[in-house]
C-alpha cells in the first residue's frame, strides 16, 4: 500500500525559522548596542507624548484623573493592538520600523499642538485627545516586534535574553523620559515647543538607525522613501518650533478673547490676565479677569460679592486678632479681613509664589486688593495649604481666631485632598476655642452633591456647622471658543452661584449668619437669611465624608 500524507509517520518538528544574518557597517557588538541605544531614545520619546497628553488633557478638559485613566487605558490597548499589527511587517522590519518611528515623530510631536488649537478654536477636545492616544499607542505598540526582529538579525540568540536585553533598555529610556517631561522639558520650553522637540530627536533616531545602521536591508527606492519622510517631518517639526509664540498668542485670544494682557508661567500654574482696569468706568470686555490654568479665579464685576460672602460671616462675631488665609494669593480676601482695625495678623498660605508677585505688582490687581500684600500685619507663607495646616499643628503656635479657605473647587480632582475630612481635623485643631471657618465649598447649584458633601465633611471632624449660598454671575467659568463661555467671561448671559460653609466648635454658643463688616455693601442680615434658607432648600442628607482614600467630590 503506497502511504498517503495523512498516514504517514510524524517526523520531528521542523525547526524555528533563522534570521539571515544583517550587513552591518560596524561590527556586530556595537551594532547591537546601537539598537539597545534606539529602543532607549525610543522608550524616553514614547513615554514624554504620554505623559504631554496626560498633562494637556488635565489642563484643557479638567479632571485629571479622569483624564489619565482615559489616556493610559486606551494608550495600553493601543499598544497592545500595535504588536499584533506589526506582525505584518517583520519580514520587512527595517523599512517597516523607519516609516513608523517617522509617523510617531510627527504625530507625537505635533499633537500638543493639535489639542490646542481645536480647543482654542472649536471647543471640547476629549474625542481628539482620546484619538490621540490610540494612534500614538499604536505606533509605540508596533516598535518592540520590529526592534526585536532588528536585533536578532545582528546576533541571533534565545528569544528571552533578547526580551530582557530590549526591555531594559525600554524601561531605563522610560524612567528618564519620564524625569526630563517635568523637569527640564516644561520649565525650559513649555508643553509646545518640549513635545516638537521630542518629536525631532524620535525622528532623527528612528532615521538613523533605519538609514544607517540597517541601509543594506533596504532597496534603493525604499532608502529614497525613507530619507524624503524623515526630511519632511523634520522639516514640519522644524518650523513648527519657529511658529511656536505666534500660535500660542492667536491661541490665546481665541480662547480668552482678544483683551490679554499679560501671560505668565510659573512652575504651577499658567497666569492669564484679561482686560483693564476695572476703575475706568468702563464695563463689558474691559473688565479685569484672572485665570489660572484656564480657569476664572477673579473677574471684576462681582469678585467683591464673592469675596465679602466669604469673609464678613466668619468675621462678623467673636475675636478676630489672628487669621488664616488658606489660598487667596490673590490679595482680595485679605483685602477685606484688613478692613478691620482690631485684627492684629494675617497669614496668607499660597502653593504659587507668582500668583502673590502678580498680585503685588500688576497696577489692576493690586489696585483691587488695595495692596493689602503691603500692609506690616501680613505675613505669606508658600506651600500646599494641607501639608503646611499639618506642619503647623506640630509647631506648638498660637491657634487662629478666623480660618478663611478661599482654594479652588472640590469638583477638580488635585484639589479634593483640601476638603477632605483629613484636611478639615488639621483647620478644625487649628482653630481658637471661639474660632469660625468659612470654606468655599463650589457651586450648590451646579454640583449639590458635592457642595453638600462638603459640609457633611465639615461636620464630621467635630465642627458646627451654618451652610449658605449666593447669587455669582461669573461662576465656574472655564476659558474656551464656546459662545455660552464667552458670554460668562464678560458677566453677560450666564447664572450661576456661589457655596460657603461657616464652622466652629461644637461647644461654641450656635452660629448665626451676620454679614458685619465695616461699610459693607453687598449684604445685610436679610440677604444672608435668604442665602442660609436657600442653601437648606436643596440640602442633600446622607452623604458620606470624603476623605483621602475615598474621595467623594464627583457629581
Amino acid at each position: 500500500m503506497i502511504e498517503t500524507p495523512a498516514s504517514a509517520p510524524a517526523g520531528p518538528p521542523e525547526p524555528a525559522p533563522h534570521h539571515a544574518p544583517a550587513r552591518l557597517p560596524v561590527p556586530a557588538g556595537v551594532g547591537r548596542f546601537l539598537v539597545l541605544t534606539g529602543v532607549f531614545v525610543c522608550a524616553a520619546c514614547g513615554l514624554v507624548y504620554e505623559l504631554e497628553l496626560v498633562a494637556l488633557g488635565s489642563y484643557l478638559a479638567g479632571d485629571s484623573v479622569t483624564q489619565t485613566s482615559v489616556v493610559l487605558s486606551v494608550m495600553v490597548f493601543a499598544m497592545g493592538l500595535g504588536s499584533l499589527l506589526a506582525k505584518r511587517l517583520r519580514t520587512r522590519a527595517a523599512a517597516g520600523f523607519g516609516i513608523i518611528e517617522a509617523l510617531l515623530a510627527l504625530v507625537g510631536g505635533c499633537s500638543a499642538m493639535a489639542l490646542y488649537a481645536y480647543f482654542a478654536w472649536i471647543g471640547d477636545c476629549q474625542a481628539v485627545l482620546i484619538g490621540f492616544s490610540l494612534v500614538i499607542g499604536v505606533l509605540i505598540g508596533a516598535e518592540m516586534p520590529l526592534l526585536m526582529t532588528l536585533i536578532q538579525r545582528i546576533r541571533e540568540q534565545d528569544a528571552g535574553g533578547a526580551v530582557a536585553d530590549l526591555f531594559a533598555a525600554d524601561y531605563v529610556g522610560a524612567l528618564v523620559g519620564g524625569l526630563a517631561f517635568p523637569f527640564l522639558l516644561l520649565p525650559l520650553l513649555g508643553q509646545l515647543s518640549g513635545a516638537l522637540l521630542v518629536g525631532t530627536v524620535n525622528a532623527v533616531a528612528g532615521g538613523t538607525l533605519v538609514l544607517w545602521l540597517f541601509r543594506s536591508d533596504l532597496s534603493r527606492r525604499a532608502r529614497r522613501t525613507l530619507v524624503a519622510v524623515n526630511v519632511l517631518v523634520a522639516v514640519l517639526l522644524v518650523t513648527a518650533t519657529t511658529v511656536v509664540g505666534p500660535f500660542e498668542r492667536a491661541a490665546r485670544q481665541a480662547v480668552y478673547g482678544s483683551e490679554v494682557r499679560t501671560v505668565l508661567s510659573t512652575d504651577i500654574h499658567e497666569i492669564v490676565l484679561t482686560g483693564g482696569d476695572p476703575f475706568s468706568g468702563r464695563a463689558g470686555p474691559e473688565a479685569f479677569g484672572m485665570f489660572l490654568d484656564g480657569r476664572l479665579r477673579v473677574h471684576s464685576e462681582d469678585e467683591r460679592r464673592y469675596h465679602e460672602a466669604l469673609v464678613h460671616p466668619a468675621m462678623a462675631a467673636g475675636p478676630r486678632g489672628r487669621v488664616l488665609i488658606l489660598g487667596g494669593g490673590d490679595g482680595l480676601a485679605l483685602r477685606e479681613v484688613l478692613r478691620y482695625p482690631d485684627v492684629d495678623s494675617v497669614t496668607v498660605v499660597e502653593l504659587d509664589p507668582g500668583v502673590v508677585e502678580v498680585a503685588r505688582t500688576d497696577p489692576v490687581l493690586s489696585r483691587l486688593n488695595r495692596r493689602a500684600f503691603d500692609d506690616p500685619r501680613t505675613r505669606v507663607e508658600t506651600g500646599d495649604a494641607f501639608d503646611w495646616l499639618r506642619t503647623w499643628t506640630r509647631s506648638g503656635q498660637r491657634p487662629y481666631d478666623v480660618i478663611l479657605s478661599d482654594l479652588p473647587d472640590p469638583g477638580i480632582s488635585a484639589n479634593t485632598r483640601l476638603y477632605s475630612q483629613e484636611f478639615f481635623g488639621l483647620a478644625g485643631r487649628a482653630l481658637a476655642g471661639q474660632g469660625r471657618l468659612a470654606v468655599h465649598a463650589g457651586p450648590a447649584g451646579e454640583r449639590p452633591r458635592a457642595y453638600w458633601t462638603v459640609e457633611a465633611t465639615v461636620r464630621t471632624v467635630g465642627l458646627r456647622t451654618a451652610p449658605y449660598v449666593v447669587d455669582g454671575r461669573l461662576t465656574g467659568f472655564t476659558a474656551g471658543p464656546d459662545r455660552a463661555q464667552r458670554q460668562g467671561r464678560t458677566g453677560h448671559g450666564r447664572s450661576g452661584d456661589w457655596g460657603f460653609v461657616l464652622a466652629a466648635p461644637a461647644a461654641r454658643p450656635p452660629l448665626t449668619l451676620d454679614p458685619g463688616g465695616p461699610g459693607l455693601l453687598a449684604f445685610d442680615r436679610a440677604d444672608l437669611r435668604r442665602s442660609a434658607a436657600r442653601a437648606e432648600n436643596g440640602r442633600i442628607t446622607g452623604l458620606p465624608a470624603s476623605t483621602l482614600m475615598h474621595p467623594y467630590y464627583r457629581e
